[in-house]
């Protein structure tokens, strides 16, 4: 027995309580999660709810879909024609409704486009992804990490395209934070020595399907995407013992993607 502020202390209760404390935390700061499949789940069923509101509006093209998609010059529709490249002003003179994109105000597309799909075969085949990696992932990070992973990811995806792409081009999907996810199961398998084969080849895949698949998929939100994933990543295992330093690099990993597009904004 050993004192206590008040009474005596079991030194093996001590010892078996401080166990089941390390057990309970991540090997990255943070609790484990006890089901490391359920925020996929969340993920997955937000993405299939914003779906099916677009399917039920009009599709691609409808008020919803423009309005949640990443378009960075903005889109003016007129009746049930949707416009891209015209300006606000000549919008409204003529009649139509203009929906700002990021340049104009926007902002909200830089994180809503990542949970905006239209075909089931591209939101089929993007949450079967999640579904293979987030648990997977979360498992080792636990879950507010993941989500830091997740959410920096589409910031540092949307960034790029508003760099990168046409100010016309309409940007949507998964695809960005995904790509940050197979970027993040990267260098936690190359940090814990494990056999790296199998995610190199689904990124090997991921970057053929990019460079000779459809001219419609964003190369610039599947690269911006897995730099995000990455960077955040790298950040929490250097910073794995010093906690708030770790949360305020991720943060600041998100806040340089933010400045960046508002750096965007300025250049016109």
């Amino acid at each position: 027995m050993v004192e206590a502020p008040v009474g005596h202390q079991c030194r093996r209760c001590l010892a078996q309580g401080m166990a089941m404390t390390r057990q309970a935390e991540g090997p990255y700061g943070g609790r484990r999660s006890t089901n490391p499949a359920l925020t996929s789940i969340v993920l997955i069923a937000l993405n299939v709810a914003v779906w099916l509101g677009i399917f039920l509006t009009g599709g691609f093209g409808g008020r919803l879909s423009n309005l949640v998609a990443l378009t960075p010059g903005g889109v003016c529709e007129v009746g049930s024609d949707a416009y891209v490249g015209v300006s606000g002003e000549v919008c409204t003179a003529q009649g139509g409704a203009f929906l700002p994109g990021p340049l104009d105000g926007g902002w909200w597309q830089i994180i809503t486009s990542a949970f905006t799909h239209i075909s089931p075969l591209h939101i089929g085949m993007n949450m079967l992804a999640l579904w293979i990696l987030g648990p997977a992932i979360e498992r080792v990070l636990g879950r507010a990490r993941f989500l830091a992973v997740y959410f920096v990811s589409a910031l540092v995806a949307s960034a790029f395209i508003l760099w990168l792409a046409s100010p016309t081009t309409t940007t949507l999907g998964a695809s960005g934070a995904i790509s940050g996810l197979m970027g993040a199961l990267l260098v936690l398998v190359l940090r814990n020595r494990g056999d790296a084969r199998t995610v190199l080849m689904w990124i090997g895949i991921n970057v053929v399907i990019t460079v000779v698949g459809s001219a419609g998929i964003s190369w610039q939100g599947h690269l911006g995407g897995f730099v995000g994933g990455v960077l955040t990543t790298l950040v929490i295992i250097a910073l794995r013992k010093a906690r708030p330093w770790q949360w305020m690099a991720v943060a600041g990993v998100g806040v340089l993607a933010l400045v960046a597009m508002a750096a965007r904004t300025l250049v016109g």
